[in-house]
């Protein structure tokens, strides 16, 4: 026969709050153990400031080193050697002296050797160059009138300039004329001719001197 209980005695009806109750102390303990401190029961020692025995750093720049110094140079010993002769004699000199005024240095004049020319020289260039008479137009007058045209020139048709050179001798008299370029037919004969016959020139002059001198001079042929 299966016994009932009262309804005060049964304890299941209670169990929710039972279930409440005991996670409620749990928690409750959980955090109780995480807020408790543990202190150290030992006596605390005052170690006051602590004194290092380091020295205080120096920022010390970083400097090239410098190259080692030259070795000594030895240097030479001189020997002082005395004189072998001592001079004694005082030598006195007078600086009074009388210098007169009117005392004139003449001027050391240094000429130039005089020039010697030879009688036989030939100059080509001169000072100042032979003329003919009357000058240059004069002497056009006067080979227009002395002049003739070779005939056999004339037959071939020949034409043109004749160079002839020559000397003018110191009395302006006329020697050793030649032909320096000509143009044949005749016209070369023709032009030593004619120049060997002219008067007399003036001479060229070196240094104020009368001077042999050589000459070149055109001489035209044309026809007309």
């Amino acid at each position: 026969m299966e016994a009932k209980k009262t309804p005060k005695a049964d304890l299941t009806k209670k169990s929710g709050m039972f279930l409440n109750l005991g996670l409620a102390i749990a928690v409750g303990a959980t955090l109780a153990a995480f807020e408790w401190k543990s202190f150290d029961d030992g006596a605390l020692k005052d170690l006051g400031q602590v004194t290092d025995n380091f020295e205080e750093l120096i920022d010390i720049p970083i400097t090239e080193q410098p190259p080692p110094p030259p070795p000594p140079v030895e240097q030479p010993i001189i020997e002082e050697i005395p004189d072998e002769v001592e001079i004694e004699e005082k030598i006195e000199v007078n600086f009074d002296v009388d210098v007169k005024e009117e005392t004139v240095i003449k001027e050391v004049v240094i000429a130039e050797a005089p020039v010697e020319e030879k009688a036989d020289e030939i100059f080509d260039v001169v000072e100042t160059q032979p003329n003919p008479p009357g000058g240059m137009s004069g002497w056009n007058q006067y080979l227009s009138k002395n002049l003739k045209y070779p005939t056999q020139a004339r037959r071939m048709g020949i034409e043109g300039t004749v160079i002839v050179v020559f000397v003018v001798n110191t009395d302006g008299s006329i020697q050793d004329v030649d032909v320096l370029r000509g143009i044949g037919g005749g016209c070369d004969e023709e032009a030593i001719r004619v120049v060997s016959n002219a008067p007399k020139w003036e001479p060229g002059k070196q240094r104020g001197r009368p001077v042999r001198t050589r000459m070149r001079l055109p001489i035209r042929f044309k026809l007309s």
